[in-house]
């Protein structure tokens, strides 16, 4: 299969590379040509005339089955949301909730520019399925708390998802151990995932230091940061390490960090919307460390658009800092492309326009009133831009969105799917 992209204008996110007016050629699920009037047969063309092409956003943090909790629990504390409104909501949920709810989710994400994104829950199979079904690319975790004896059950739950799930879906799934944050996984247990990350050769997915409440607990029991807890276990040391959240990090946590294979993933709206506070990017970013972003759950987020997330984390580094040149709109695209396949550990396949990447590339409409006229490019991207504005999401070489409309999914039964199955685990609640 060969699809012909014409007349877009390009935004590689290669450092150094300007915009330009150009064609993409892919064949299978590569880029295999791109330049100026490239003439090439094709078995798709797509007039891409007045329309930006730019690779696909990643998602670098997400809970998928949660967007079945969307705005049901909003304007509550942290620990009351969780505890009084998600705990005994997803007690309720089944392995069919789970799989309608990634469904509703990848929808979601397909339709505002999201083409590969890190997700950790339970009833991981379902999950996989969606992701399998609907041509999105994917990082899958099954989420692990060691604080009660299981018999091993979700240690044996999260291998069998590395075993079955690594490099299917024409190679669109990846997979990490996912402990679930220091406050759940004492140091034994954590030891144990770690060692298991080591064999399986695969990165390992945590939440840290989300609340002032998490920071309190572990203080209390170690005697030291949540971040402290996880270098001195070695964990820095011998993984790639996907952080999530990283709110409530000192300076001395921020420099524990310097060097680590992995970085961060910012969840900046979430973060706003639970009142959780600020992660230190630009401390992070000016030693080195990767800093990515994602969405969390919709259920704490409400919305999966990550370009949301880009003007939420543009805004908060200049509030934060009082300097508006603090933190720029390139650095945020960054953020949502080249360095999520960085954290992902999928730079060599995405994040980048290139030839030989996966074609896994976004294509936006610009003739809106809110998107002229082009000044800066980077700027309307980072700062106008919104979800909707998204054209044709292309994963893999695979159109799954062309004009608005979802083609690897049937929206209307999603949403049927999602209302009745939302309405049931929420009710009473």
């Amino acid at each position: 299969m060969r699809i012909h992209i014409k007349n877009a204008m390009i935004v590689t996110m290669n450092t150094g590379d300007e915009p330009y007016e150009g064609d993409i050629l892919i064949e299978e699920d590569r880029i295999a040509k791109m330049g100026v009037e490239l003439r090439e047969e094709a078995d798709e063309c797509i007039n891409a005339h007045g329309m930006v092409a730019m690779p696909g956003l990643i998602n670098t943090h997400q809970h998928s089955p949660m967007s079945l909790l969307r705005a049901f629990s909003d304007d509550l504390k942290l620990m009351d949301w969780l505890e009084r409104k998600m705990l005994p909501a997803e007690d309720r949920m089944t392995p069919e909730d789970m799989y309608w709810g990634a469904k509703l989710a990848i929808a979601e994400m397909i339709k505002s520019g999201t083409t590969t994104f890190a997700d950790m829950y339970v009833h991981m199979d379902q999950i996989a399925e969606a992701v399998s079904e609907t041509g999105i690319r994917a990082s899958l975790t099954r989420g692990l708390i060691g604080l009660e004896d299981d018999g091993g059950q979700r240690l044996a739950e999260g291998l069998k998802l590395i075993r079955r799930w690594s490099g299917q879906a024409e190679g669109r799934i990846t997979t990490m151990m996912g402990p679930h944050a220091p406050y759940t996984c004492p140091p034994e247990f954590m030891k144990e995932v770690m060692g298991l990350a080591k064999d399986t050769g695969v990165p390992v997915h945590i939440h840290l230091a989300e609340t002032v409440e998490e920071t309190v607990k572990i203080k209390a029991r170690y005697n030291c940061t949540p971040t402290q807890y996880l270098y001195e276990l070695g964990l820095f040391e011998h993984h790639h390490v996907l952080l999530a959240h990283a709110v409530h990090l000192n300076r001395e946590d921020v420099a524990l960090l310097k060097g680590m294979k992995g970085g961060i993933a910012h969840n900046p709206v979430s973060n706003l919307k639970l009142g959780c506070g600020i992660t230190p990017v630009l401390d992070m970013l000016g030693q080195g460390t990767i800093v990515g972003l994602g969405t969390d759950g919709a259920g704490s987020a409400t919305t999966l658009d990550l370009f949301e997330e880009i003007k939420a984390a543009a805004w908060l580094q200049k509030l934060s800092t009082g300097n508006p040149a603090a933190f720029t709109a390139a650095q945020a695209l960054q953020m949502a492309t080249v360095n999520g396949a960085k954290l992902l550990n999928l730079e060599h396949e995405t994040g980048t326009l290139e030839v030989g990447k996966k074609a896994d590339i976004i294509l936006l409409d610009m003739q809106k009133p809110h998107l002229q006229p082009i000044h800066q490019i980077e700027s309307l991207l980072a700062y106008s831009i919104n979800g909707a504005d998204v054209d044709t999401t292309i994963v893999n070489g695979r159109v799954l969105m062309r004009g608005r409309h979802l083609l690897t999914i049937d929206e209307k039964e999603v949403l049927a799917q999602a209302t009745v199955r939302g309405n049931r685990i929420v009710q009473g609640l």
